[in-house]
C-alpha cells in the first residue's frame, strides 16, 4: 500500500513558504507602488497590535555545501562584512523613512548564507542599528541560524545579549561519507560543542536541521543522526527532504550523481524511519517536516492555533507585515510580495542611488488571499474550512473532486465544508495543498519548477 501511494503521488510540487509560489508571482502588473501602498496600508493597521517581522539574509559562505539551495556569495575575505551591514543598514533607514511611526520588532531572523560567517562585533552593529530606528515588542522573538563550525561562544553570548533567545544549527546528517559528499564535514563533537553552549548560555530554543535523501544516506545514518540528536535533546528540530534541483542551482548540487540519491520508496523509508525515532524520543509534529518537545513555544502555538508560516519558515507568531533586508530578501505585506535584487553589485547600486532594491514582485488578488488562507490552514493545523462564506470559492467542487482520490486513499477526510489531513496524509500534505493550488492547476509547467513532493 505504501508503495503504491509513493508511486502515485510523487510528483514535482511547492514547499508552499507562500501563495502565489514565486514561479506564478504575477511580475509584469507589479509595480513598486503596489509594494509601496500595501506596505504602509498594512504598517498602519498593525504595527501597534502585532508588531513587525524582519528578516536579514546574510549570504556570505567560506565554502559551499552541494546540498545548498540557498542564495550565497563564496569567500573566505571577511573584509566584506562591513561593508555589507552598512548596506543592509542603510534599506533599513529607507523603510523607516516610509513608515508613519516608529516600527515595534515582533521577530528578527538572521538566515543565509552563513550567518555566523560575520563577526560578534559586525553582528552587533547590525542588531544595534536595527534597533536604533525602532523598538522591540513586548514579546519579542529573535532568532539565527549558526553553523557548527564557526559558531563561538562570543557569537553566541554577543547575540544572547541582543535579545536572542533562539538558534539554529545545520547538521544535515552525521555520516562522513554523506557529509564528504555534500561537502559539510563537521563532526558531532562541532555540533555537542556549540548546543551545549547555547544551553549553558541561557537560549530557550535550540534547533537542529536534519536532512533526509542525501546522496549515500541509508536507514543507519538516519538511525545514527537521530540517536546522536536524542543524546543533545534540542528544543526543535527541522526534518525535510533533500530538494534536488540542479536546473535551478546548477553546479553547486552537482557534487555527486543522480544515481547516488536515494529515490522514492528508499527515501521515504528514510523519513519514516526518523519520523518513527523522534516521536519515540518525545517529539511532537508540528505542520510540515518539524517536530518540537512539548517545551517548546512551537509545539505550543500548535496547539494553540497560532502557528504561522512565511518565508521565513514555520513561526510561533504572526505578523502581517515582513520586511526582508539584504540580497535576495523577500518581503511579505499580506496583499503583495517583493524580492531584492539576488545579484550583490546591483544591491549595492540600487541602494547607493538610494532606493530600495527590490526587483520583482506581485499583488495578491483577492483570490489569491482566499487560497493563501486554507494553504495556510493545511500547512499549520493539517486542516481547512470553508464555513465562512468569506473562505468560501467557486472552484471549491474541483478542489473536492480532485481530493477524492486522496479521500479513498485514507490520506484526507473530506466532509461537506471541511478537509482533514490524516495521519497517513502528513506525508503528502504538499499533495493536498496542490489541490487548492488555482495557479498551479490553470498553468502548469512545461520545465522543472519544484522538487519532488516525496
Amino acid at each position: 500500500m505504501k508503495n503504491a501511494l509513493i508511486q502515485k503521488y510523487n510528483v514535482p510540487g511547492p514547499r508552499y513558504t507562500s501563495y502565489p509560489t514565486v514561479p506564478y508571482w504575477n511580475e509584469e502588473d507589479f509595480v513598486y507602488q503596489n509594494w509601496m501602498d500595501t506596505l504602509q496600508k498594512t504598517f498602519i493597521e498593525s504595527n501597534a497590535t502585532d508588531g513587525i517581522s524582519l528578516y536579514i539574509h546574510l549570504p556570505f559562505c567560506e565554502s559551499m555545501c552541494t546540498f545548498c539551495g540557498c542564495n550565497k556569495r563564496i569567500t573566505k575575505n571577511h573584509d566584506v562584512e562591513h561593508p555589507y551591514i552598512q548596506a543592509v543598514l542603510k534599506e533599513w533607514s529607507l523603510y523607516c523613512k516610509v513608515l508613519d511611526q516608529k516600527p515595534i520588532i515582533k521577530e528578527i531572523h538572521l538566515g543565509g548564507g552563513t550567518p555566523t560567517f560575520f563577526s560578534p562585533k559586525n553582528l552587533e552593529d547590525l542588531i544595534q542599528g536595527i534597533l536604533s530606528y525602532g523598538s522591540k515588542a513586548t514579546n519579542y522573538e529573535f532568532s539565527f541560524e549558526g553553523h557548527p563550525n564557526n559558531t563561538t561562544q562570543k557569537h553566541l553570548q554577543k547575540l544572547y545579549d541582543l535579545g536572542f533567545r533562539r538558534v539554529s544549527f545545520g547538521v544535515q546528517d552525521y555520516s562522513p561519507k554523506v557529509q564528504k559528499a555534500i561537502h559539510r564535514e563537521q563532526p558531532f563533537h562541532n555540533v555537542a560543542k556549540v548546543t551545549l553552549w547555547a544551553k549553558e548560555i541561557g537560549y530557550t530554543s535550540i534547533g537542529h536541521d536534519i536532512i533526509f535523501g542525501l546522496p549515500f544516506q541509508n536507514i543507519e545514518d538516519v538511525i545514527d543522526t537521530i540517536e546522536k540528536t536524542k543524546s543533545l535533546q534540542p528544543d526543535r528540530l527541522a526534518f525535510y527532504s533533500y530538494a534536488h534541483v540542479p536546473w535551478i542551482k546548477g553546479n553547486g548540487q552537482r557534487g555527486f550523481r543522480d544515481e547516488d540519491i536515494p529515490k522514492d520508496k528508499e527515501k521515504r523509508e528514510l523519513y519514516q524511519k526518523g519520523k518513527e525515532l523522534l516521536l519515540k524520543n518525545g517529539y511532537h509534529e508540528i505542520g510540515m517536516d518539524h517536530f518540537a518537545l512539548p517545551t517548546d513555544s512551537l509545539y505550543n502555538a500548535f496547539k494553540n492555533g497560532k502557528l504561522h508560516r512565511n518565508f521565513m519558515g514555520y513561526s510561533a507568531s504572526k505578523t502581517k507585515l515582513m520586511i526582508g533586508l539584504g540580497v535576495s530578501s523577500i518581503s511579505d505585506s499580506w496583499y503583495s510580495f517583493a524580492q531584492n535584487e539576488k545579484n550583490l553589485e546591483d544591491y549595492y547600486q540600487l541602494l547607493e542611488w538610494n532606493k530600495l532594491p527590490i526587483y520583482r514582485g506581485h499583488l495578491l488578488t483577492p483570490e489569491d488571499l482566499i487560497i493563501r488562507k486554507h494553504i495556510l490552514n493545511l500547512m499549520c493545523q493539517f486542516e481547512t474550512s470553508w464555513k465562512d462564506i468569506a473562505h468560501y470559492f467557486d472552484e471549491i467542487p474541483d478542489v473536492i473532486a480532485q481530493l477524492e482520490e486522496m479521500d479513498k486513499d485514507q490520506l484526507v477526510l473530506i466532509n461537506h465544508n471541511t478537509i482533514q489531513v490524516t495521519e497517513i496524509g502528513k506525508a503528502y500534505l504538499r499533495n493536498v495543498c496542490m489541490a487548492f493550488d488555482l495557479r498551479l492547476k490553470r498553468k502548469a509547467p512545461d520545465t522543472k519548477l519544484f522538487s519532488m513532493t516525496i
